[in-house]
């Protein structure tokens, strides 16, 4: 891939990207790496989601694309601007790994599937299908999406690479 097609998305951030851009987002443990794209105006977006929901957040202002609640409604409102239609939207998620265990600790560190149900719910929401999902686990990956078709690549050590 040519450098100058690459856009980065930093874990709690966001981006769109088209003509044939590739969107990249690396470190996805319990994060959720969610992906949107309009197959006929080939606009892709993604967000490197951290937490399920903004009601826990103590920044002011908050960053919105940290909190699935708030990254999959911006997102979509770039997306808009960029001239993508939300009844074509398509969603592909990966990431939500359960990276930690211990012992009575249940619900506090189920972040990563946390991390996935709100995403899910935030798609239903905007009655965008997800058509793929690489999620759970207790690894890490590193996803790339291709605006020109939409196909999403993930890496993983232990996995190796796969495309949704």
């Amino acid at each position: 891939m040519i450098s100058e097609k690459l856009v980065k998305v930093g874990m709690a951030d966001l981006n769109t990207a088209s003509n044939g851009e590739f969107l990249k987002t690396t470190g996805l443990g319990s994060c959720v790496g969610i992906t949107l794209f309009d197959p006929e105006k080939r606009i892709a977006g993604m967000a490197h989601v951290m937490l399920p929901s903004s009601s826990i957040a103590r920044e002011t202002p908050i960053n919105v694309a940290k909190y699935a609640d708030t990254a999959i409604p911006e997102l979509i409102k770039r997306m808009l601007a960029l001239g993508a239609v939300t009844s074509k939207l398509q969603a592909k998620m990966a990431g939500g790994s359960q990276m930690f265990s211990l012992p009575g600790h249940t619900d506090s560190l189920r972040i990563g599937p946390r991390n996935v149900e709100s995403c899910a719910l935030m798609l239903e929401e905007y009655r965008i299908p997800l058509l793929s999902q690489d999620t759970g686990g207790n690894y890490g990956r590193t996803i790339e999406l291709d605006s020109s078709n939409g196909v999403l690549s993930i890496r993983s050590v232990q996995h190796g690479i796969k495309e949704i």
